[in-house]
């Protein structure tokens, strides 16, 4: 075989820090992403905030010149003697390279993103902010979210919740699995396989790493999440299952000889198993002081409901033309190199922005859309909906729709909703449809209210009451939707009714 060299050109997608930004932003709440822009303001030289007298005279000066490029373009198409097709701006060709690009005068405050404005009135008014109504509080409660919308028997279902309850706060397994084998049965040997099974399923939810039983199962589980396509993927597994200890003693020469690897393939496996979280649990640790800023609105204009960004806690960002102009001095000094790179960043912070609130605005959008009956007649008209429903509809993965629903909140007419409240389990329904758990509890709770207080609805009789609606559920499934709604049993309501 003879041997030679050769010149190969290739593009492949890598997580590089400005991909994980654009992930961490996707997943922070309103109070959170104002914090986190806050911070790239005071760090980053090339990012400054925009005034509203600045925004408007920025928005009066982009007015003129689209008219002004529109007019243009229907004087040459005159000429031409043809009717202009298009009447918008016309666009130029930049070029990458070049400083005064797309971003010159780029700021989050892109058209295609619904925001509150005098057009849409006195939105406010309509919102009710009296009621929250919260399903996340913790991580074990976004981790029974997912198990609830996750279709499991009764067996692998209660195997599921006693792994779920043996997580740290970092969500990693503390608890020996031979323990759980036997808590849930001493004398079944087939328990081990199946908890085996169900632990495979869990480590799939959102965070990623999540249910591992140590710090390497932990970032193989986030590696094998990755695209087959990421650059250094397959020696990163090597790294972590075979190296792991030696990472951290940060000893090249030594793992270059352990691992026959090259230097480039080294590093770059490195920094991809950097970029995983060791504690991925630990954004969705408890905080006993919250406070609840809806992230998006939703009215109603022309009978139809849509979404509205809400962006008043967020300062509007521009690229700092001082330092900006301070770069054509094109020399090669540190000073010069670490404007460019700031630029790069400020650049890629602002995108970043834009694609979070597209993308929650789409997944926003997409909910009221499915759950418009929810809008119009509250929680008893509510669908049953699961995470791929969205996923599938605007071609996101499941894992993303998760990031966007975490920790975000919609304000409405009926209250302010955490969007996880919109996604419900199916029930089955006695014409074989489905029902959503959330209007079945809500039903529940009509009917206990209308009740008559001395002779309160067992959850036998209730069960029937919801038969006739042409809901089959069992007893004991009553039971739970009505401890979940925190209601006592009709002893206790008719004792309490009676001490009064």
């Amino acid at each position: 075989m003879k041997q030679g060299l050769q010149l190969k050109f290739s593009q492949q997608l890598t997580m590089t820090p400005q991909l994980q930004q654009a992930i961490k932003l996707l997943q922070l709440s309103t109070l959170e992403l104002s914090q986190e822009i806050t911070e790239q303001l005071y760090s980053n030289p090339l990012l400054e905030e925009i005034t509203e007298d600045q925004d408007a005279e920025h928005q009066l000066k982009k007015t003129n010149d689209e008219k002004t490029l529109t007019e243009t373009s229907n004087l040459i198409a005159e000429e031409l003697e043809e009717p202009s097709k298009n009447t918008e701006p016309l666009s130029q060709e930049t070029d990458q390279n070049d400083w005064d690009s797309d971003f010159d005068n780029y700021s989050v405050q892109t058209q295609d993103i619904a925001r509150i404005n005098n057009n849409d009135g006195n939105i406010r008014g309509e919102i009710n902010l009296e009621q929250v109504h919260q399903v996340t509080q913790s991580l074990k409660d976004h981790l029974l979210w997912q198990l609830n919308l996750t279709n499991l028997n009764a067996r692998d279902l209660s195997i599921a919740e006693m792994l779920t309850y043996s997580l740290d706060d970092n969500g990693l397994l503390t608890q020996n699995l031979s323990e759980i084998f036997e808590e849930l049965d001493e004398n079944n040997n087939e328990y081990e396989s199946e908890i085996l099974t169900v632990l495979t399923r869990l480590q799939q939810f959102d965070p990623p790493g999540v249910y591992a039983r140590d710090l390497k199962e932990c970032l193989l589980i986030q590696l094998n999440q990755l695209s087959q396509d990421t650059p250094f993927l397959k020696q990163a597994k090597i790294l972590v299952l075979q190296f792991l200890e030696d990472i951290g003693k940060l000893n090249t020469d030594k793992l270059l000889k352990k691992t026959q690897l090259s230097l480039d393939e080294l590093r770059g496996a490195i920094s991809l198993v950097r970029s995983m979280n060791p504690y991925p649990g630990e954004f969705l640790q408890e905080n006993d002081t919250e406070y609840i800023t809806p992230d998006a609105y939703v009215i109603k204009t022309s009978d139809k409901w849509r979404a509205i960004i809400n962006d008043d806690h967020n300062p509007r960002l521009r690229i700092n033309e001082t330092y900006k102009n301070l770069i054509r001095q094109s020399d090669n000094s540190k000073e010069n190199q670490y404007l460019k790179d700031s630029l790069t960043e400020a650049k890629w912070f602002i995108k970043s922005l834009e694609s979070r609130n597209e993308t929650l605005l789409k997944v926003v959008n997409c909910i009221i859309e499915l759950q418009e009956d929810f809008f119009e007649h509250g929680p008893v008209s509510m669908k049953p909906m699961i995470l791929s429903d969205i996923s599938e509809k605007l071609d996101l993965h499941e894992s993303t729709i998760s990031r966007v629903t975490t920790s975000k909140y919609l304000a409405t007419p009926r209250g302010i909703y955490e969007l996880k409240y919109f996604f419900s389990s199916h029930v089955a329904t006695a014409t074989g449809g489905e029902c959503s758990s959330t209007a079945v509890s809500a039903i529940l709770k009509e009917l206990i209210n209308a009740e008559v207080p001395h002779k309160p609805l067992s959850d036998n009789k209730l069960t029937e009451l919801l038969k006739e609606q042409g809901i089959n559920i069992a007893r004991r499934t009553v039971a739970k939707y009505r401890e979940g709604l925190g209601i006592p049993s009709s002893s206790d309501r008719k004792r309490f009714e009676n001490v009064i």
